[in-house]
């Protein structure tokens, strides 16, 4: 759908996109087709997608996966969606689904397991939906998602960047995670004061190897870029009890403990998690 086709159903539907849900609408087909390109979606491929909006990467995605799923908090536009489908592109109806709800509280989803996903995500809750995401559906091979230009960053950094944080490490534990390009402000509507960037994330073949779960690697990670100015013996005396127990954490991790958290892979992280145990 281009801009006419977009505005023209916003109109009929009585939609204006709000910032409390961070809306910016894509408008530009090319954008569309760009982003759907970009995430190597397959004829096989069974697709998640958050904050369909009005449709549009919706109906491209369906004219290049087996089938559709869209999650869509708004109660206006998810009400829409399956006409606007149903309409547009009548042959693929089937093999769309459309689950009303906040994607932070998906537990699951109709139809077959989810093998890619892909989104344009609201602005103010990127990296938990995203998170959340690979979590609960560990199906999930490949991801591509449009977020903020300095989100995008973030989640793609590497450990030394100034930006490297939480969700780069976060991110890192789930997946091979690069920036796959950038997109201007005027391919939305309404157009935002940022730039956006699509990031993809391709699920590790190998899981990270570790015996800490998932939880106790986050709480290490949350600790040590909570005061990120911080020696990783400071920053994680909260987290092992003391200063001298983070250093002995550290020590037995292989990790100095006059290093930062932004040094640090998601590996040494996880070393560190085994660590808090051993090292008592």
């Amino acid at each position: 759908m281009g801009p006419a086709d977009i505005r023209e159903l916003a109109a009929a539907l009585g939609v204006r996109p709000t910032k409390q849900r961070g809306q910016n609408f894509v408008i530009d087909a090319n954008t569309v087709r760009r982003i759907v390109r970009t995430a190597e979606v397959r004829p096989d491929d069974v697709v998640v997608e958050i904050g369909p909006g009005l449709g549009s990467l919706t109906l491209a995605l369906l004219e290049a996966a087996d089938r559709v799923t869209a999650v869509e908090i708004d109660d206006v536009l998810a009400g829409a969606l399956p006409a606007t489908i149903e309409a547009r592109m009548p042959a693929r109806a089937g093999r769309f689904s459309l689950v009303h709800s906040d994607a932070m509280r998906v537990q699951e989803l109709p139809g077959p397991a989810p093998t890619a996903l892909v989104a344009n995500l609201p602005y103010n809750v990127a990296v938990p939906v995203l998170l959340h995401m690979l979590e609960r559906f560990p199906t999930i091979e490949r991801t591509l998602v449009m977020v903020q230009a300095e989100v995008a960053d973030r989640l793609a950094a590497a450990p030394g960047s100034k930006v490297y944080g939480v969700p780069s490490v976060k991110a890192n534990w789930y997946a091979d995670v690069k920036r796959a390009g950038a997109i201007g402000r005027t391919v939305f509507w309404p157009a935002p004061n940022v730039d956006s960037g699509l990031v993809s994330l391709v699920r590790r073949a190998e899981p990270v190897k570790t015996t800490a779960s998932r939880a106790e690697v986050f709480a290490v990670v949350d600790a040590a870029f909570a005061q990120r100015r911080k020696t990783l013996r400071a920053a994680l005396a909260g987290w092992a009890g003391s200063a001298p127990a983070a250093e002995a954490a550290l020590v037995a991790a292989g990790v100095s403990p006059q290093a930062r958290g932004e040094a640090l892979t998601v590996e040494e992280f996880a070393r560190i998690a085994e660590s808090k145990g051993a090292s008592k």
